[in-house]
């Protein structure tokens, strides 16, 4: 199956998951992260804004804000076509959201790469592999090229969103590990060894 065919399928796998278990799956997922010890040990954690349809972030985001943790989500320049990791402070931070439910922080001090020691990351797919099957415009693959980037990659998802094979080119970045609602899994990537 190639990418095309493989989002479509992903997508209208996660458009069909009722609320009621999009939320309860959520909850599950957030407890399965934050007892990682990456989460655990991080000072510094970048997580996304979910969209309607992904794992809902906001339990983990709230849960980091308790343990002291400093919160960076993505700040997406269209033009330019990349982004950055900003620190907010709360949920009810000032967002633009675009036409696909992508909130956009309009402001926020943009975090260090360096100073990140986790990047939860979404994806419409995961392999085990730690291979991750995006919405197509390589903004969290541009973002992990990044030199300065040293943190560890967490994929987060829900189970349905695993599947056995994602198809890969060159530029397209692996995750370290991915969480869902259902299992913690850790990939031995061999980034540079």
């Amino acid at each position: 199956m190639d990418k095309t065919e493989l989002r479509r399928k992903l997508q209208n796998g996660l458009l069909a998951m009722p609320s009621e278990q999009r939320s309860q799956k959520s909850r599950r997922a957030c407890q399965n992260l934050v007892s990682t010890a990456e989460f655990q040990n991080a000072s510094t954690v970048m997580m996304y804004l979910s969209l309607p349809h992904e794992v809902d972030t906001s339990e983990a985001i709230l849960h980091a804000w308790q343990l002291g943790k400093i919160v960076g989500v993505p700040k997406i320049s269209w033009q330019q076509r990349h982004m950055i990791a900003v620190q907010i402070n709360s949920l009810e931070t000032e967002f633009s959201t675009s036409a696909s439910g992508l909130r956009n922080p309009v402001t926020g001090v943009p975090v260090p790469f360096g100073d990140i020691d986790l990047v939860v990351t979404p994806a419409l797919g995961f392999d085990r592999k730690g291979n991750r099957l995006g919405r197509g415009g390589s903004y969290y693959d541009r973002f992990f090229a990044n030199k300065e980037l040293k943190a560890h990659r967490c994929g987060f998802a829900f189970a349905e969103q695993v599947v056995d094979s994602i198809p890969v080119t060159e530029s397209d970045q692996p995750v370290d590990s991915l969480v869902s609602d259902k299992e913690v899994v850790y990939f031995r990537n061999l980034k540079g060894e």
